[in-house]
């Protein structure tokens, strides 16, 4: 009873140090028809036409942000109220980048003829629908926009912890792949240890989807320990997620953090100057607890999140890699 009261108390816990190539192998349960039937289901789930774009805290009233979503180019900022705007990034008077424009009084100004243009559009302009859910901003393409599902009013997100109880961090990490590149690298949670040994140890999937899982039973469930020192780390139980087809969702739902989320966006970007496609990581770690002293580390989140997203940018510089061969191994000679 002492024991489980200690390990109430503290989170971080004692783990026996294992040699990495002494660990336990997983080529035996990472089937890659099963990996490939649960990428299958996650590509026909709706996405309602949203694309995540960039975190909410990037778009801004005071300078406009220029991106690209399927080889579109967009521009987005604030109007006057705070409000997400975002449309054509391309001016409809002579072709100039709107991303290099100025704000002014919630407009839009080209800097090259002084085009003004108003969050309601006009001159050729028009905004599109955009979210913003306080972490992400989004932006939905229509048919014939560039869309393919039927609309929905909201991107599919799934739940989150309450802000007022929570901490996040948001990163972007470019990859020459496709979304579903991205989506298949986190629907196999077996590289976990071998491939990241620096972040994770002691990973066992404990639950994986059969080939043709139902929709309850579509999820992975994964024993992990999160290091935080060479013998030292956090065990949790995370369950994995696909809301949509470019979404994949990790929810830590026992041990410390429970509730807290890593969604990983996987945003197509257009094609490169070599010919291969552009896929944008957009991913959100939102995390919470229940210990009273969480409310200390909220307040000390500006000091937080540029350590949480040096953490996720190591992790996707190696999944980007193992994402881009993926790629270049389907589509490539056979």
């Amino acid at each position: 009873m002492a024991d489980r009261d200690d390990q109430a108390r503290w989170p971080v816990r004692s783990r026996p140090r294992t040699r990495w190539a002494h660990q336990e192998p997983t080529v035996g349960q990472a089937d890659p028809a099963m990996i490939a039937a649960v990428l299958k289901r996650s590509q026909a789930r709706p996405s309602g036409n949203w694309f995540a774009v960039a975190a909410s805290a990037d778009v801004r009233a005071d300078r406009p942000l220029g991106f690209r979503v399927v080889g579109r180019e967009l521009v987005a900022w604030r109007d006057r109220a705070g409000a997400v705007v975002a449309g054509p990034g391309t001016c409809p008077h002579l072709g100039a980048p709107l991303a290099h424009g100025r704000i002014v009084c919630g407009d839009l100004i080209c800097r090259w003829h002084g085009l003004r243009l108003s969050p309601d559009g006009g001159a050729g302009w028009r905004p599109l629908p955009c979210h913003d859910d306080g972490v992400l901003t989004w932006v939905r393409l229509d048919p014939p926009d560039l869309g393919g599902d039927e609309p929905l009013p909201r991107p599919v997100l799934p739940t989150r912890p309450p802000s007022v109880r929570s901490v996040h961090s948001v990163i972007r990490a470019v990859g020459a792949c496709e979304p579903e590149d991205v989506i298949a690298n986190r629907l196999d949670p077996w590289h976990g240890a071998w491939f990241h040994p620096y972040s994770f140890a002691h990973l066992r999937v404990t639950h994986a989807p059969p080939v043709d899982a139902g929709e309850a039973d579509d999820r992975f469930l994964v024993e992990v320990t999160y290091r935080v020192g060479p013998r030292l780390g956090v065990p949790v139980l995370a369950e994995f997620t696909c809301p949509e087809p470019r979404t994949v969702v990790m929810r830590i739902v026992e041990g410390e953090g429970v509730g807290s989320v890593v969604e990983t966006h996987a945003t197509p970007l257009g094609t490169g100057r070599d010919g291969r496609p552009r896929t944008a990581v957009i991913e959100a770690t939102i995390a919470t607890s229940e210990r009273p002293g969480f409310a200390v580390v909220r307040l000390a989140s500006p000091l937080l999140r540029p350590m949480m997203r040096r953490a996720a940018l190591r992790l996707w510089r190696d999944d980007l890699a193992y994402a881009e061969r993926r790629y270049a191994l389907r589509t490539g000679p056979s």
